[in-house]
């Protein structure tokens, strides 16, 4: 069987090494993200570099090298319309079309999606189409604090909310103004005080599969602190829930997810592969942050490297319509992902840096290498690439615990990179508990 990966990311990095295991993988990549490329020449297939939002291309490639099933799980490509065109060329694909995947790249469609399905799950929110929009919905939150967020895309980088990253109402108006100058829309939503969860539900269309909640670290620095980035880290426990939820939250979370995959099957919006859903839990129930239409990252890490059985052959039941729970069988562990940065990422430098890894001896230590943007130059020596993450170290044990120290020590084996100490931490976990409890 013929596989074939789109995209060069970390997420990807861990989806490759899951299909290279019984299929050839082909990759279509922006950069030669060496870690996709070992998965790719360990199963004897091939690559090829282009732009991975070009359809035309990647049916072609798919085409050329019998692909049999595509694996399309970024945000871009599948806005850009990738899984049409393969579907067009008769390729299979594991990834919803550009009308499924518009549940993530349209805010104000998602918003008015969920107004629909589960009401009592949004917060309250006014959309800003242009100026006088924008002030006017600011000043409906006079008194209370807001999320203004851009109606498209933004890499988990465009939400910038009161407190963390706005001093003030006026903070707030002044991006409103400057996203709809720029021709977008703004949702203007209240900001909502509580511990946030995600789900990576995997669904064919119409059967939903509801991995355990994960947790996602968005900031800079240690404590929280620092701009928001693409996810500096993430970690997933043995139970279905984490200390700050109840399985009432996870219920609720997931019976969201399934009302929102049926109401896209209703509207003719093909949707299959992975629903990624941020939510925040309240003493009231859940409340959703965002929809998003493919495997997050880095919280596909710890899905695959939980994972008991074929990625691939999920991806074959995917595509048949006939996904089971048991194609996508977990083990009861921990899992914790940990990502490496060049020390001015999210800080505005973009200068490449050079470091060094050597992957061997972190494997040895039970722990996974995938790189993101970053390419070798040499032995055991990598270049970062444009202003992303470096490189992600995953690992799976009994304990959170387990999972630090071991990615700890291997995090020190690569001094020219920074990472977050305080991820997967219990202290971290427990704050956010007691955060819950107030």
């Amino acid at each position: 069987m013929r596989t074939l990966i789109v995209g060069h990311g970390g997420r990807e990095s861990a989806l490759a090494a899951a299909m290279a295991g019984d299929s050839e993988l082909h990759a279509f990549v922006g950069h030669e993200n060496p870690s996709i490329l070992w998965s790719v020449s360990a199963s004897g297939g091939g690559h090829r570099i282009g732009d991975v939002c070009d359809g035309a291309a990647i049916a072609a490639f798919a085409r050329e090298r019998g692909v049999d099933i595509a694996m399309v799980s970024s945000d871009e490509p599948l806005k850009a319309g990738v899984v049409d065109a393969l579907a067009a060329a008769g390729v299979a694909a594991v990834g919803p079309t550009s009308a499924g995947a518009e549940i993530e790249w349209n805010k104000v469609f998602s918003r008015e999606l969920l107004a629909e399905i589960a009401p009592d799950s949004a917060p309250r929110h006014v959309v800003a189409t242009d100026e006088d929009s924008a002030r006017s919905a600011i000043a409906d939150f006079a008194e209370t604090p807001v999320a203004v967020k851009p109606q498209g895309l933004t890499g988990g980088k465009g939400v910038k909310v009161m407190g963390p990253h706005l001093a003030d109402h006026d903070e707030a108006l002044a991006y409103a103004l400057s996203l709809v100058r720029a021709g977008g829309a703004a949702l203007v939503e209240e900001r909502i005080e509580a511990p946030e969860f995600t789900i990576q539900a995997v669904s064919d269309g119409r059967t939903v599969v509801c991995p355990p909640a994960t947790y996602d670290f968005p900031y800079r620095f240690d404590g929280d602190r620092g701009p928001g980035t693409g996810g500096m880290g993430s970690l997933s426990l043995p139970t279905s829930t984490l200390p700050f939820m109840t399985d009432a939250h996870y219920e609720e979370a997931v019976h969201i997810i399934e009302l929102a995959i049926a109401r896209l099957a209703a509207e003719g919006r093909h949707f299959s592969g992975v629903m990624n859903s941020g939510f925040f839990a309240t003493a009231g129930g859940v409340r959703v942050i965002e929809f998003n239409a493919r495997f997050g990252d880095p919280e596909c890490m710890n899905i695959m490297a939980l994972l008991r059985g074929s990625w691939t052959a999920a991806m074959r039941s995917i595509v048949a319509g006939g996904l089971a729970p048991d194609d996508v069988e977990l083990a009861p562990e921990a899992s914790l992902v940990l990502y490496l940065v060049s020390p001015d990422y999210a800080l505005g430098g973009g200068e490449p840096r050079e470091f060094t890894l050597d992957a061997d001896a972190i494997r040895a230590q039970g722990v996974a290498v995938h790189f993101s943007s970053a390419v070798q130059v040499g032995p055991r020596r990598y270049r970062t690439v444009g202003t992303s993450r470096a490189v992600a170290l995953v690992t799976t044990a009994a304990t959170l615990e387990e999972c630090r120290a071991r990615l700890a020590a291997c995090a020190r084996s690569v001094p020219e990179l920074e990472w977050r100490a305080d991820i997967g931490a219990d202290s971290y976990l427990e704050s956010l508990a007691a955060h819950a409890r107030a």
